[in-house]
């Protein structure tokens, strides 16, 4: 049975000096132990309820991604800040958007993004299709409206051909709600099969070395699992930033209080969706401010912070260890080539904040 995440606080903290000197358990014990917390991403892409991964919608929604004309100032689309090459996020502390204002939140990866429990750091997204609407209306990011943007596109014969082909079965294909399901089924897409661990939760005993064992062990004798588990190591559902101890105002910053601007609920405040750890050594800066630029420095703020431990040197760099083991295998995206505009698409806006 899983412990509750305050009990194992309590239990890493007092287990910590022992952990140390435990033996590495052997392959068979330590892969059927983390087989309780974990499973491996699946080799092929899964479709979102409610949609399907067509090859005709999969295609439209990586155009769409890529075309920074879905913006008001044609200056940015989903590709700026959930860049493909790099993890699946923009390298920034908190993203720049329209007017080049900067975000409040660092940009989260939507490598894998298919299997979180819900979208944004505070999971006011249900799915990647609610998710895809949110950027393109949001005054600090793409600045536009559902009724500029499906101008936008029903002026350009391609973008029009392109829909009719993804969803053949609708009177209106040029929707909002087809513009978010085609870039939903795009971003399904983007799965990182075939990392080391997951090679090794199959069987693989030499798919990782001792110290990244002893890392994957650590990482669960401390505590971490209570947060991170699942097929993306977080991601999973929403826990409070601070279980033990708060850290500093520049991790954790008190204007951003989490989940609570969603629910309007006390329990939720400071209350954040954990961060999913798949390919996290490409994913700098760390946590939902992008305060922390190194990883060795984001797993001892979360042990102390979270569960109340102090890690020895050596765990950190074997937990470190293990979790560049979640590096999978990247996609490999030809970047599309876009429908021409003509006469008729709107024309991009000069960015006035």
């Amino acid at each position: 049975m899983k412990t509750s995440l305050l009990a194992i606080a309590a239990l890493g903290a007092l287990a910590q000096p022992l952990l140390a000197q435990t033996a590495l358990p052997p392959d068979a014990d330590l892969r059927a132990a983390a087989l309780e917390w974990f499973e491996p991403i699946p080799q092929t892409p899964q479709a979102p309820a409610n949609n399907v991964l067509t090859p005709e919608r999969v295609d439209l929604g990586a155009k769409l991604f890529f075309d920074p004309r879905m913006s008001l100032s044609g200056l940015f689309s989903c590709q700026t800040c959930h860049n493909v090459g790099l993890g699946g996020v923009d390298g920034l502390t908190t993203s720049i958007g329209h007017g080049w204002q900067q975000g409040p939140r660092n940009s989260p990866t939507m490598l894998n993004a298919i299997f979180n429990i819900a979208q944004f750091w505070d999971g006011r997204a249900p799915d990647l299709a609610e998710q895809a609407k949110g950027p393109v209306q949001a005054g600090v990011e793409m600045n536009n409206t559902p009724e500029n943007l499906i101008g936008t596109l029903k002026s350009m014969p391609g973008y029009v051909d392109a829909f009719e082909a993804a969803f053949p079965d609708e009177a209106t294909p040029v929707s909002f709600d087809n513009f978010a399901r085609a870039i939903e089924a795009f971003e399904a897409t983007l799965i990182t099969p075939d990392s080391a661990f997951d090679r090794y939760l199959k069987g693989d005993d030499a798919a990782m070395t001792e110290q990244e064992k002893r890392g994957l062990a650590s990482f669960m004798d401390t505590g971490c699992t209570a947060c991170h588990s699942g097929v993306n190591v977080g991601g999973q559902d929403y826990y409070p930033f601070g279980v033990v101890e708060r850290p500093g105002g520049s991790v954790l910053p008190e204007g951003d209080r989490g989940r609570f601007t969603v629910t309007q609920t006390a329990s939720d405040d400071y209350v954040f969706r954990a961060a999913p750890l798949r390919n996290v050594v490409l994913t700098a800066p760390y946590f939902h401010s992008g305060a922390v630029w190194d990883l060795r420095e984001a797993v001892q703020i979360m042990s102390s912070s979270q569960l109340g431990t102090e890690l020895a040197e050596t765990q950190v760099d074997e937990i470190v260890a293990f979790l560049g083991t979640l590096t999978g295998k990247q996609p490999q995206v030809v970047h599309p080539i876009l429908p021409v505009r003509n006469m008729d698409t709107p024309l991009p806006q000069p960015m006035v904040q």
